[in-house]
């Protein structure tokens, strides 16, 4: 998304934290006929502010959710509720461009997914919610390049895995200074773990989340870090889940601990978490749960430039396997048959310079073993190796493959190598494992490196490792991806400087990732 930042968008940047302060509370004039007809909402209806998701060049996704009382259900009187948006080209929306109406209705939660049709593209927005008599904070917005566009360049951030207790989401006021076009989340926005007495912040209810109020309320706490809602309200967002979403490293419809959840009981769960999930992202009513299934692998265009395929590694992979025989078994997928044909298909026939592949988990391989033999964490792409493998394959013959990741709380940097058993195969791609917000809190950083520096001659793939926490920035262009690791000096409190740990480089034409 080219073009110079305009002094709308700086203005954006030094008042969005108090307009989002001060027009949660706001009250919007209406006639005192319209004002008698409409019963009153509770203050602070919109406490759980906005946010905007899955550009396309002439659309765009915006979200709020009604919930005066965010922690206790939401608080909202069961019956639908008529909410008001409208979109402008300024931030005082004196250039209005589309306005209209939709239901906040009591079965999702009083959310709102507006799917706002026939913009330009290539643009900056600014979008509003009003209801009851009240009106929300300003969000900001930009659509996606032209499908035409070669050119250009694309300012995108990749962050994931955001535990509430185990420190303030701070990376986001760097991130909404560094100002990215679109936002990349690839897991693990909520954690389902109980309260800790000991926990920098403390979850709230009493256990963990099953029930779908539950998993509302555990949602709505995560909404109310203002660095998190701030950053909603800045760019649109692109999302998808892995497995703190629902119950940690679950595959498909078998829980972690199939012991102690019966089916039943983990697909009512499954039911609630993903229904919990759509009212709380700003994504289409495609994504609309069917029961223990959400639609949720998709892919979105940026001009010519970039395409991301959006992948989905949980709902369709086979259970996990215990051994090293079982992870090269042939049989076994991550992606289920439709997702991989749908994946394979996009990316054979992609008219874009960079080919993007968000997976919530690592896709290269991680060898523990120092020495000698190998050991592998089976929940990622090396317990499913016959799948990942053969898309190692495919990737040699697509233009410029790059996998962003998250899940595993370190920035781990690699090239992706056609047959990770031999050293000395093909490289023919980049990923970017993208270390935690929070999730870990402050490390020790001389304990990680002691303890992985040994690994590293086991993975001659790696390029560059760390435990800090913080997100990715990549400006990329046609030319190649500039890429930043960005970490702020502790998540331990609210606000912190934050700076460049690494930069690194993939270039157009020529597989694998340099440091710079």
């Amino acid at each position: 998304m080219s073009g110079a930042v305009s002094r709308d968008r700086r203005h954006f940047l030094t008042a969005s934290a108090a307009v989002f302060g001060a027009a949660a509370s706001a009250q919007l004039w209406v006639p005192g006929t319209a004002r008698s007809a409409v019963p009153p909402l509770p203050d602070g209806v919109f406490s759980l502010g906005v946010a905007s998701g899955d550009p396309l060049a002439d659309a765009v996704v915006l979200w709020t959710r009604l919930a005066p009382d965010p922690l206790n259900g939401g608080g909202m009187p069961d019956r639908a509720v008529e909410v008001g948006w409208e979109i402008a080209e300024d931030a005082r929306f004196r250039k209005q461009v589309r306005r209209g109406t939709a239901q906040a209705r009591p079965e999702y939660g009083h959310s709102v997914h507006v799917d706002v049709r026939g913009l330009r593209p290539d643009r900056v927005y600014w979008y509003r919610f009003r209801a009851g008599g009240r009106l929300s904070p300003t969000g900001r917005t930009r659509t996606a390049p032209h499908s035409f566009t070669a050119g250009g360049s694309l300012r995108l951030a990749l962050a994931s895995c955001q535990n509430w207790q185990h420190g303030y989401f701070t990376p986001y006021a760097d991130m909404l200074r560094e100002d990215p076009d679109v936002v990349l989340f690839v897991g693990d926005y909520i954690y389902e773990s109980a309260p800790s007495a000991t926990a920098v912040r403390r979850h709230e209810g009493s256990g963990e989340p099953h029930t779908l109020v539950q998993y509302r309320n555990r949602y709505a706490q995560y909404r109310t870090d203002p660095h998190l809602a701030a950053m909603h309200a800045h760019a649109p967002w692109v999302v998808t889940f892995d497995d703190h979403e629902v119950d940690n490293d679950f595959a498909g419809e078998v829980p972690q601990d199939p012991d102690k959840q019966t089916h039943h009981a983990f697909v009512a769960r499954l039911t609630a978490a993903y229904q919990a999930y759509y009212e709380h992202m700003p994504v289409r009513a495609t994504a609309i749960p069917d029961g223990p299934h959400i639609p949720m692998y998709r892919r979105l265009d940026f001009g010519r430039l970039a395409r991301l395929n959006v992948l989905d590694t949980r709902q369709f992979r086979s259970n996990q396997v215990t051994s090293q025989a079982g992870a090269r078994n042939p049989s076994l997928t991550m992606l289920g048959a439709a997702q991989k044909k749908w994946l394979l298909g996009g990316v054979r026939r992609s008219p874009a310079r960079w080919n993007i592949v968000a997976s919530q988990i690592m896709m290269a391989e991680t060898d523990l073993q120092v020495g000698k033999g190998k050991l592998w964490y089976y929940d990622a792409w090396d317990g499913y190796q016959a799948e990942r493998n053969a898309l190692m394959r495919e990737f040699a013959a697509v233009s410029n493959p790059v996998v962003l990741s998250g899940d595993r709380h370190y920035t781990m940097i690699s090239d992706l190598k056609k047959d990770f058993a031999d050293p000395h195969s093909d490289v023919v791609g980049a990923e970017f494992v993208g270390t935690s917000i929070s999730t870990g809190g402050d490390q020790d950083l001389a304990v990680f490196h002691r303890e992985w520096k040994a690994r590293m001659p086991d993975n001659p793939h790696w390029k560059f490792i760390d435990a800090h926490r913080g997100y990715h920035l990549f400006d990329i262009r046609r030319d190649g991806i500039d890429a930043q690791v960005r970490v702020p000096a502790t998540v331990l409190k609210p606000d912190a400087t934050s700076s460049t740990l690494a930069r690194l480089r993939v270039e157009a034409g020529d597989p694998g990732v340099r440091l710079v």
